[in-house]
């Protein structure tokens, strides 16, 4: 199974502009995603997207593969199609690594690709809630899954679902299993292509989260549950946790 791991990074994050290129005792946050994503076994090859000349420039120069691809796509997904069409090789899938999670676990992607099988479409990871803050905040976004052996995604929410009518939101975490959504996905290529050619949803535009507008045009995402966090950097106040957390 060939399978390409793409880490999208762009220079004109709103929140925190260049963070791609900040420093991380001694290393750039985007040389570090793409050392942990080279660990993972299951990938053939990793390459960085980007849209800007500075980065392409740093990652070229400690050695790793980097595409140019379009300033305008407007989410990662796209810009890993965009690379899918440009490079060598015959991938069967495509696992779209966050380019702002520095400290990504690679044994969290070789658990994710564990999964693709041919049949699988797309592919997610989840991790249960245990703490009462995140179920409630709308910034980590929650999944609803299927029951059986093989979970999939029934539907993703910013809000807890489901809503327990009849006890204290307080005790929702002791009477109902919750499951956050990790924003690590894998993709078969034949689907990538597919799902980037889909307009936005009605779904998707109300809840700020791309995967809806999949599952609203029938497209079924298979997920995976991790034990291990995921620690995104989104803005400067983010950066200065982790440095002072890993004194």
């Amino acid at each position: 199974m060939e399978i390409l791991g793409i880490i999208p990074a762009r220079y004109g994050s709103t929140r925190f502009p260049g963070k791609a290129l900040v420093d991380i005792h001694g290393k750039s946050m985007i040389r570090r995603v793409v050392e942990q994503a080279r660990q993972a076994t299951s990938l053939t090859d990793v390459v960085v997207a980007t849209d800007d000349e500075r980065i392409r420039e740093h990652v070229a120069a400690f050695g790793a593969t980097v595409v140019m691809t379009s300033p305008h796509h407007q989410s990662g997904t796209d810009r890993c199609q965009e690379v899918v069409a440009q490079v060598d090789g015959a991938y069967q899938y495509v696992v779209n690594i966050q380019g702002d999670e520095p400290f990504i676990q690679p044994e969290q992607i070789d658990r994710l690709t564990a999964v693709l099988d041919g049949t699988t479409e797309l592919a997610t990871l989840i991790k249960r809630i245990t703490d009462p803050a995140v179920l409630l905040n709308p910034n980590s976004p929650k999944v609803v899954i299927s029951a059986g052996i093989v979970a999939e995604a029934l539907y993703f929410s910013r809000q807890p679902i489901p809503y327990q009518r009849d006890r204290p939101q307080a005790e929702w975490l002791q009477h109902h299993t919750y499951f956050k959504h990790i924003g690590l996905y894998a993709y078969r290529t034949d689907v990538l292509a597919q799902i980037t050619q889909l307009p936005p949803s009605s779904l998707e535009r109300a809840e700020a989260l791309e995967q809806l507008r999949w599952l609203e045009n029938g497209f079924r995402i298979r997920v995976v549950e991790t034990e291990l966090e995921t620690v995104g950097i989104d803005t400067p106040e983010d950066l200065e946790k982790i440095m002072y957390n890993a004194q």
